[in-house]
């Protein structure tokens, strides 16, 4: 496998881990007292859940292709 090959399911894998990193941020903010840390583990797993996304519109990798590829 190749690196556009596994491409998408980095996504899925940097998505799960980017969500669950904010949903524990943002309980941890709740507290008044760790509030700076929770903003911060927020801010940290929204870059990690869009960074497959980032990665594309910088340039660094073209996008996998999907879709229905025509008949030739």
């Amino acid at each position: 496998m190749n690196f556009n090959q596994m491409l998408p399911m980095f996504g899925y894998v940097f998505n799960v881990i980017g969500i669950v990193l904010c949903i524990v941020g943002l309980t941890i903010a709740r507290n008044k007292h760790r509030r700076v840390l929770g903003g911060i583990l927020v801010v940290l797993g929204f870059l990690i859940a869009a960074s497959p996304m980032l990665m594309q519109m910088m340039g660094a990798f073209e996008p996998s292709a999907t879709g229905v590829v025509p008949p030739q």
